[in-house]
C-alpha cells in the first residue's frame, strides 16, 4: 500500500467509541502513527468514562470525549470541533457513528467496512482508504491493519497509562494484585475460588491487594468478607493502577480491561477466561504476541501471560454465558478449579523470581 501523504506537522484523529479494554487495545495503532509521523499532533475521540485508560499516553496530544448515548446537543457541540480540522481521521470500527465522525473530521479518512451490504459500499466511497473488516483476527492485529492500509510500519505495543505514583496503601513487602470483578456477571469466577486463591497466595508469602470499581462494591463486599486482603477498589486512578500492578509479583484477573492493562505492564499475568475467544480477545503481552492464542486449552503461556480455561467442548462459545444474558452464569468458569489457577500462578511466580 502506498504510504499516505500528510503535511509536515499533521493533525490526526483516531476514533474509538468502545469500552475501556477496546480503547487500550487501540494504543498500538496510535503508537504506529506517532512513530511514522513524529511531528504529528494526534488526538483520540472516545466515550466519556474511558478516557482515563489513555492518561499519560505520550503519543497523544488531546483526548476528546462523547457521551455513550449522545443527544443532538452533544453532537452539535462536537461537530464544529471536528469538521475538517484534521489532515487524517481514522475510525477503528465499522459502525455508522465512528465512520461518520472520521469522514467529517478528516481531509483524508480511513477505516474498516463490512464485507457486504449497501452501507458498506457507501462507507467505502466516503473513506479515502478502507479495508474489509476481518472479525476472525485478534483485535490488536485487526486494528494494526489500519497502519498497513496507510502504508506505515505497525507497532505491536500496548501503551499503559503513565504518570501515576504508588498508592499509599500498597504494601511494602511482596504482594499479588487480584481483580475479581469483570463488567459482566457471565465473566465471573466463583466467590469460593477467589477466597481459596487468596489463601494460597498467603501460603506463598504474598499479601493480596484487590482492585475493582466503585460500582462493584456490593459484589466485592461479598467476595472479600472475612478475607485478609488490602482493598483498593474504587481508589487508584489508571496511572496509579499501572504502578501498583507493575510492581506486583503476579496479577490474577478475569477477562476485563484491567487484565489487559496488567499484561501490558509486563507483570506476570494470569487471566481466567470463560466464553470469550482468546484468539480474538486474549491478553496482549508486553512486547507483542509472538504466536496466537489457541481457542481453548488448560493453561496457555505467551511471554508474561498465562491464560487459564476450563476447556469444555463448547468453549469458547463467544456467548453471554450459558443463559445468553449479561447476568448469566458460565459453567466453564463455575467449574474452573483453584488448583488449576494456582498451577498457572506458580509458573508466573517462577518467571518473576527468575527475572
Amino acid at each position: 500500500m502506498t504510504a499516505v501523504e500528510l503535511p509536515p506537522q499533521p493533525r490526526v484523529l483516531v476514533v474509538t467509541l468502545r469500552r475501556l479494554g477496546d480503547v487500550l487495545l487501540t494504543t498500538p495503532l496510535i503508537r504506529s502513527l506517532k512513530r511514522a509521523f513524529p511531528q504529528a499532533s494526534i488526538d483520540a475521540l472516545v466515550f466519556a468514562g474511558t478516557e482515563g485508560i489513555l492518561t499519560g499516553n505520550p503519543d497523544l496530544s488531546t483526548v476528546l470525549t462523547l457521551p455513550r448515548r449522545p443527544g443532538p446537543g452533544d453532537m452539535l457541540t462536537l461537530l464544529p470541533r471536528l469538521f475538517k480540522r484534521y489532515d487524517l481521521a481514522l475510525s477503528t470500527q465499522t459502525g455508522d457513528r465512528p465512520t461518520l465522525l472520521a469522514v467529517l473530521a478528516g481531509r483524508q479518512s480511513a477505516g474498516p467496512v463490512q464485507a457486504n451490504g449497501l452501507g458498506a459500499a457507501v462507507k467505502r466511497l466516503a473513506f479515502s482508504r478502507s479495508i474489509v473488516s476481518d472479525p476472525a483476527r485478534h483485535r490488536v492485529t485487526e486494528i494494526l491493519r489500519l497502519a498497513e492500509l496507510l502504508g506505515i510500519p505497525p507497532q505491536a505495543e500496548i501503551v499503559a497509562p503513565a504518570g501515576g505514583s504508588r498508592p499509599a496503601l500498597a504494601p511494602t513487602q511482596a504482594y499479588a494484585v487480584v481483580h475479581a470483578a469483570p463488567m459482566f456477571t457471565y465473566k465471573r469466577w466463583t466467590t469460593d475460588g477467589w477466597r481459596k486463591l487468596v489463601a494460597a497466595l498467603r501460603e506463598r508469602g504474598l499479601q493480596t491487594v484487590v482492585t475493582g470499581a466503585v460500582t462493584d462494591r456490593g459484589y466485592l463486599d461479598e467476595v472479600w468478607r472475612d478475607s485478609n486482603v488490602i482493598r483498593l477498589d474504587g481508589k487508584p486512578e489508571w496511572p496509579a493502577l499501572s504502578v501498583l500492578i507493575g510492581a506486583a509479583r503476579v496479577y490474577v484477573g478475569p477477562d476485563t480491561a484491567i487484565t489487559h492493562l496488567a499484561a501490558a505492564t509486563g507483570t506476570p499475568t494470569v487471566a481466567l477466561y470463560g466464553p470469550t475467544d482468546p484468539r480474538l480477545w486474549g491478553p496482549w503481552p508486553a512486547g507483542g504476541l509472538e504466536s496466537p492464542w489457541a481457542a481453548a486449552g488448560t493453561i496457555q503461556h505467551r511471554s508474561n501471560v498465562w491464560l487459564v480455561q476450563n476447556p469444555l467442548p463448547c468453549l469458547p462459545c463467544q456467548l453471554e454465558g450459558c443463559e445468553r444474558r449479561l447476568d448469566s452464569y458460565s459453567q466453564c468458569l463455575d467449574e474452573l478449579s483453584v488448583d488449576q489457577v494456582m498451577a498457572a500462578v506458580d509458573q508466573a511466580l517462577t518467571m518473576r523470581q527468575a527475572a
